[in-house]
């Protein structure tokens, strides 16, 4: 079977695709994945898989979002300011998805069996699949679509009403605009709602890769679908670094550590940051093990109670700390929640506050958005998780967590049972 990935975005935002591609490679199958030019490398190196670069470099996308949200939440009067930076995302999409990002996906797809397509700009991926009349697949590791679970103080219908009215709104400017356009380069004709009713109506697969537990009562609302957006279980690739060891080691010369990370996207003072961190540890009598990700942490100073590292195995380490704090991103939560260790989330972008929202409602730990975090906040934040029903809550949800290896399984599963019914037709 030829199989064809397509996703875009950061790290976290590919890993799911990838850990798809790998298991699929492994049982035999012609896989290979459109990426990123930033992430061509991750993909080849972490996965194994044949990769190409389509589209721009998504750092420059990402920096361009972070600064949209952080101005939106701190300074929404700033009506001006939020319109600049929401024409420099428009602008990037349009380039981003030009005639030649579209011919490198449709001279992959060529013969394919089967193409899925990742969280990130999946419409475009789906108006390929659309035109050569290939079954889509797409892998979202967030409920994306329209359901009554999205904030536990929103009314279902309320919350399934905002979904809706939030895919029209982000459909009606610069993304239509690059899918108009992309359609027209296609042949096919002008779409006239959003990609996701167009994805679902055709009958795609789309699988959830979460856990069920992190959003109660999802499953039942969606059952009307018959199967078509099964859960397998967050995806990762729970790859080994070099810095495990020295770790682990440096864990079990003390007490357990809080563990720090902030993914991919730097935050924006690492002095200040550091120092918060350093200071509400040492009030509390902990250690705190950084994870700087994105954030160059390198040139500031050594402190005793703090570990700054670059890149950990989140499988191996999180086991071994107290907590963890970190950004709200799918990957993260997942292996907090595998690891069974309370969370603190300090969110930045506008999706992270609904992984928020899922720890307060699994009373595994707490969250608020990071621009707002002080010492002060800190300190409160992580003595509330630290209480031991935290911790016990923690470790029987991570009973009820799917361990990676089935989710991987599972979701190769499911692509080679839809690209055998599909052929059949």
């Amino acid at each position: 079977m030829k199989v064809v990935l397509a996703c875009y975005g950061m790290r976290g935002d590919i890993e799911p695709s990838v850990v798809v591609g790998r298991e699929l490679l492994r049982r035999g199958h012609d896989v290979c994945i459109a990426v990123p030019p930033n992430l061509v490398g991750f993909a080849e190196q972490a996965g194994g898989l044949a990769a190409v670069a389509y589209g721009l470099d998504s750092q420059a996308l990402v920096e361009a979002q972070r600064r949209y949200w952080t101005c939106f939440f701190r300074t929404p009067w700033k009506i001006s300011q939020l319109n600049r930076l929401g024409q420099e995302i428009s602008a990037f999409v349009n380039r981003c998805w030009s005639e030649e990002a579209t011919a490198t996906l449709a001279s992959l797809v060529h013969g394919a069996d089967v193409l899925i397509a990742g969280l990130g700009f999946e419409q475009f991926p789906a108006n390929v699949a659309e035109y050569y009349d290939i079954p889509l697949a797409t892998v979202h590791f967030l409920p994306i679509r329209a359901h009554g679970q999205l904030l536990p103080f929103l009314p279902p219908p309320l919350s399934r009403a905002a979904m809706t009215v939030y895919e029209w709104l982000s459909w009606s400017g610069a993304l239509r605009e690059a899918e108009d356009a992309q359609r027209r380069e296609l042949g096919l004709p002008k779409a006239t709602r959003p990609a996701p009713r167009r994805i679902a109506e055709r009958g795609s697969l789309e699988i959830q890769a979460y856990d069920e537990v992190c959003f109660p009562g999802l499953a039942t609302e969606w059952a009307k679908w018959d199967g078509q957006r099964p859960f397998v279980g967050a995806l990762a690739l729970e790859l080994p670094t070099d810095a495990d060891d020295d770790v682990l080691s440096w864990i079990a010369a003390g007490t357990p550590p809080i563990c720090f990370g902030f993914g991919s996207i730097p935050v924006e003072s690492p002095p200040d940051t550091l120092a918060m961190i350093s200071s509400a540890c040492a009030r509390l009598g902990q250690r705190a093990l950084v994870c700087a990700g994105g954030t160059d942490f390198r040139a500031l100073p050594h402190l005793e109670h703090v570990k700054v590292v670059g890149a950990v195995n989140y499988a191996a380490i999180f086991p071994a700390c107290r907590a963890v704090v970190h950004h709200g991103g799918a990957g993260t939560l997942a292996a907090g929640l595998r690891a069974g260790v309370p969370q603190l989330i300090l969110w930045t972008f506008y999706d992270q506050p609904l992984f928020g929202a899922a720890v307060k409602r699994l009373r595994v730990g707490t969250a608020r958005r990071f621009s707002t975090t002080t010492e002060k906040t800190l300190v409160a934040d992580l003595r509330k998780i630290l209480a031991p029903s935290y911790l016990a809550r923690a470790r029987q949800i991570a009973a009820q967590m799917t361990p990676s290896g089935k989710s991987a399984a599972a979701a190769a599963d499911l692509v080679e049972d839809f690209a055998r019914v599909r052929r059949v037709r």
